[in-house]
């Protein structure tokens, strides 16, 4: 008990560990849309294309939270006026502007004297460094995704299996995508200080897809994906407090390790389900007479 407990008796990992947990629940707000939409490539670039901005607010000593926000913003308007055109993939607007957006970024960043340190921080985060004005903040994040994900729940789910559907419906489909790119945002920023932009999209994509060959319900999905982040965070701190690793890389990790080992189970079970045999007529009647008297 002393090996499992222990760990959270000390302050900055049980901050870490209510760090983790607000992020795991708003990450499965967010994460369950952008698996079911088939966004990931498009929640990869969100993570990477915030450089910029905050690599402006560190050099001018501005809040690094507002400038993730206004470079997310940039990145989703630029990909939305860039998809427009008939000649250029959804995908190959995403990619340009994400190898273009993180290039600046870097370009920025290398003006600093402690270019290494500002990157890294950037990329992995520090999730053993929480403090109780970013819990506040989690807090009010959370509430705002929980608000945006019940008032948008009807038009996301339409617009996640038939856009023409929703627009039939009178769901706006356009506004529901605003407002699910405003959440998946939100999610981002509210989320890359804790575990940086690489490892916060692990959090983002892994509990949901862990989840999603077991539930068929969009709301079964989310508490499954949200109880999974909980457990990849509390693992992850353990293995990273005895293990002397690096904490938020070790709870992405243990997120994918997650979903591979649900991916395998899932194989396991298709593959007797195909292989088990099937009644006869004769086994069926039998079954039915049974069941009958």
């Amino acid at each position: 008990m002393e090996w499992l407990v222990g760990p959270f008796e000390v302050t900055f990992v049980q901050r870490a560990l209510w760090g983790g947990v607000l992020v795991s629940l708003i990450c499965a707000l967010a994460g369950t849309w952008v698996v079911l939409r088939g966004m990931a490539f498009f929640g990869d670039a969100m993570s990477h294309g915030m450089l910029p901005g905050i690599a402006v607010a560190s050099l001018l000593g501005g809040n690094l939270l507002l400038g993730a926000a206004a470079s997310a913003a940039v990145m989703a308007l630029g990909v939305s006026a860039v998809g427009r055109s008939p000649r250029l993939s959804q995908d190959t607007s995403i990619g340009l502007l994400f190898v273009g957006m993180l290039s600046l970024g870097v370009i920025i960043v290398s003006r600093s004297q402690s270019f290494a340190v500002d990157l890294t921080g950037f990329l992995f985060g520090d999730v053993l460094a929480v403090r109780t004005t970013d819990l506040a903040y989690l807090g009010g994040a959370l509430g705002v995704a929980l608000a945006i994900s019940v008032l948008g729940h009807r038009p996301f789910v339409a617009l996640a299996f038939d856009e023409r559907k929703a627009h039939t419906l009178g769901l706006r489909p356009r506004l529901a995508h605003v407002a699910l790119l405003t959440l998946l945002t939100l999610a981002i920023v509210a989320s890359f200080h804790i575990v940086g932009t690489l490892l916060v999209f692990g959090l983002l994509i892994a509990p949901p897809a862990t989840v999603l060959p077991w539930a068929r319900r969009v709301p079964t999905i989310m508490a499954g994906a949200a109880l999974l982040g909980i457990s990849a965070t509390f693992v992850g701190l353990l293995l990273s407090w005895h293990l002397d690793t690096a904490a938020g890389a070790t709870i992405a990790g243990t997120a994918v390790l997650q979903f591979l080992l649900s991916t395998l189970a899932a194989g396991l079970g298709n593959r007797r389900a195909r292989s088990a045999p099937r009644p006869t007529t004769t086994d069926r009647s039998h079954m039915e007479y049974g069941h009958a008297s």
